[in-house]
């Protein structure tokens, strides 16, 4: 039973009539009363609760008879229904437990998504069923191109295969190189839309200029050099997943168009003002500390909740050092077929050798590492002073500048600054840009500038 408490009762009504069509059983009461009432005496599937029941709109209300509904019922999954003007006590009823927040007047076909959301996850909690270890993975679950075994990254995978089947949004959150995008990868693979495209999006590389054209698309004429019409991300991913990656760089201004998507899974194409419905599910990704930059105002805190209602956070590589001589193997064998090459073995003081080192740049160091050694040394079996001598290449190589600057133009300039710190810092971007003093998302363009290839 799905329990509506809303003191409107052309709300109560119209809520009622959708869910009863759509398969559900439903009670509604019109205040926090009559609903303790309720909770007291049976356990709801699913909670659809107002947040204002005076001529108040403050929202107090609604918050306290959350807190009161979760005592009662803690696993009791609570979807909050407020006007667009009044997200900030969405946010703050997310934050006291509710699992999502639908705006008024909602949207039935995103009303209903959310609630179906809600139950699927309620009913795999409530299940108790054996942890997922590497053998069920392998069987029930597609996770070809994540190698590892070790019991953190178990987890990770334990968590992917519960909420693929799912539509709830997901936030991966780990260092820079830790394989979010693979994570990303398998999520979709494993979930009803695998047939369906996966479109990935580097927001980090997107100017406010560009974001609504590369995002929503436009019409031919819409501004200057709109030659011809153009299909947005959010268009193409229709049915199928959009992979927001490096969310947190994202611009503030940026952010509040992406919301609005978001939340109606509507949108307008530039130079059209007919608003074009799309359903697609929503994976973001990034390396930075978004409760730190919610909190610095930098990182708007209704987007925040609307994309992590499920966060999946990737360890680092050095926290999962058991899989390291599993992932240099691997490596090792795919530089061996793409180029034509012997395999090679790793002598066990080598691979113990591997396993210590701190790799700030995690999966990508561990493949660089492997792929030059590999390639520089030309032997069978790689020792421990092959890889020493590549780490302190590593470490030590700079780019030769010119004794000079004459001559050069502050573009070029520009590019071998660029070039020493990617080297420098064993391509990790985000130490690069930090290196550099901009932002990561004026690094891309600077990469994408100069046509410097970089490995994501």
């Amino acid at each position: 039973m799905i329990l509506i408490i809303d003191d409107d009762a052309v709300v109560r009504s119209s809520l009622t009539f959708l869910l009863k069509r759509a398969g559900y059983e439903t009670e509604a009461v019109p205040g926090p009363k009559e609903a303790l009432e309720v909770v007291r005496a049976v356990v709801p599937r699913l909670i659809m609760m107002d947040m204002n029941f005076t001529m108040t709109t403050t929202g107090e209300e609604g918050i306290q008879l959350l807190r009161q509904v979760k005592i009662f019922r803690p696993d009791v999954p609570v979807i909050l229904m407020t006007a667009w003007g009044s997200i900030s006590l969405a946010v703050q009823g997310m934050q006291a437990g509710a699992f999502d927040f639908i705006t008024k007047p909602w949207n039935n076909l995103v009303l209903l998504k959310s609630i179906n959301t809600a139950l699927e996850l309620s009913e795999q909690k409530a299940e108790k069923n054996e942890p997922l270890n590497r053998t069920d993975a392998d069987n029930k679950f597609h996770f070809d191109k994540i190698i590892g075994q070790s019991a953190v990254l178990m987890d990770v995978l334990g968590t992917v295969s519960r909420i693929a089947p799912t539509n709830a949004s997901v936030l991966i959150t780990g260092e820079s190189g830790t394989g979010k995008e693979l994570i990303a990868e398998a999520i979709h693979a494993n979930s009803p839309r695998e047939k369906e495209a996966f479109v990935k999006v580097n927001l980090g590389g997107l100017s406010q200029s560009l974001f609504e054209s590369e995002m929503f698309g436009h019409k031919k004429g819409a501004f200057t050099d709109a030659y011809i019409d153009r299909v947005g991300r959010f268009e193409m991913a229709n049915k199928g997943t959009v992979f927001l990656d490096e969310i947190g760089d994202l611009e503030l201004s940026c952010q509040v168009k992406l919301l609005r998507v978001l939340q109606d899974q509507t949108f307008e194409v530039l130079g059209d003002s007919r608003p074009r419905k799309v359903d697609v599910r929503v994976v973001s990704a990034t390396n930075c500390n978004l409760q730190e930059m919610v909190a610095a105002r930098t990182f708007r805190e209704d987007l925040f909740y609307r994309i992590n209602l499920i966060t999946i956070h990737l360890p680092a590589l050095r926290e999962r050092g058991e899989d390291i001589p599993l992932l240099a193997r691997y490596f090792a064998d795919k530089q061996a077929e793409v180029n034509g090459l012997a395999k090679v073995q790793f002598s066990s003081e080598a691979l113990a050798y591997l396993q210590r080192l701190p790799y700030p740049g995690n999966i990508r160091e561990l493949k660089n590492l492997v792929e030059r050694t590999m390639l520089v040394s030309g032997k069978q079996v790689l020792e421990v002073s092959d890889f020493e001598g590549q780490c302190h290449n590593a470490g030590e190589m700079k780019r030769p500048m010119p004794a000079s600057f004459e001559g050069l133009t502050l573009d070029e300039l520009e590019k071998q600054t660029i070039l020493r710190a990617l080297e420098t810092h064993n391509g990790n971007l985000s130490h690069v840009a930090t290196a550099l003093g901009i932002s990561r998302a004026a690094l891309y363009r600077r990469l994408e500038k100069y046509d410097i290839p970089v490995d994501k």
